[in-house]
């Protein structure tokens, strides 16, 4: 590997890693990335983590001001939600044109391959972050292969759309527990079944109620970390009385 390589891919391996504390809510919204303090802690140098943050600005989960560095982008609920509602119609239109006009043979050993893939990780012993990185790239192979052989440029451009809001895109997987994902998992499996079988109303209804199942876990998931953050804001607060 020679070295351009090679910083590609730390700079890669670190916005895995930050991009999933800022999903997992450990970056708040709102707060400035102090690159000095990142880099100490990550044990690299500012080069391949200046890459990162730029890789992870471009993808909308961070914000760049000149003078000022970067800022974890702030999303309101309500913004997540819709895209999330968005997504569902589309998604659903997606499995329910792909079954209508069948999968080609490479689809076909795409969507197993990663339906494979996907029970050899949610089966294996590996630490949790490790499983849901390796999982959010089996769930957006999964989601693209579908969209492509739906092959609707309307659809493509609405999912691109929806997107643009990371935490509604298919690679969010690391802000979920393991429970959640073996669930969506299973929802795949039954989604391949149903286009497999040419079987369009059944393939929609299974994609719009597998999304809408998502959209539940992250309210859930969401509601846990602003409840965390209010209780140690309150116990802060307690904190800083009984010293006075």
């Amino acid at each position: 590997m020679n070295e351009k390589t090679a910083a590609a891919t730390l700079s890669g391996e670190l916005a895995e890693r930050i991009r999933q504390e800022l999903l997992d809510g450990v970056l708040a919204a709102g707060s400035r990335i102090n690159e000095v303090s990142l880099s100490r802690e990550l044990a690299v140098s500012r080069t391949p983590l200046r890459a990162a943050l730029q890789m992870l600005a471009g993808e909308g989960l961070l914000t760049y001001t000149p003078n000022r560095g970067f800022t974890v982008r702030a999303f309101p609920l309500s913004e997540i939600v819709d895209a999330y509602e968005m997504r569902a119609l589309a998604e659903g239109l997606a499995a329910r044109l792909a079954a209508e006009r069948g999968l080609s043979a490479q689809a076909c050993v795409q969507l197993e391959n990663a339906l494979t893939h996907g029970d050899e990780i949610l089966a294996s012993d590996a630490e949790l972050n490790e499983q849901r990185a390796n999982y959010a790239e089996v769930n957006e192979i999964f989601h693209s292969v579908i969209h492509q052989a739906a092959s609707s440029r309307l659809v493509s451009d609405v999912l691109r759309v929806c997107q643009q809001i990371p935490q509604a895109s298919a690679h969010n997987i690391l802000a979920f527990e393991i429970d959640d994902i073996r669930e969506r998992h299973r929802f795949h499996h039954r989604i391949y079944d149903a286009i497999l079988a040419r079987e369009p109303r059944e393939a929609e209804t299974l994609m719009r109620q597998h999304v809408v199942s998502v959209k539940t876990s992250l309210i859930r998931a969401t509601s846990r970390q602003l409840n965390t953050a209010q209780n140690e804001n309150a116990n802060a607060g307690k904190r800083k009385a009984a010293t006075k």
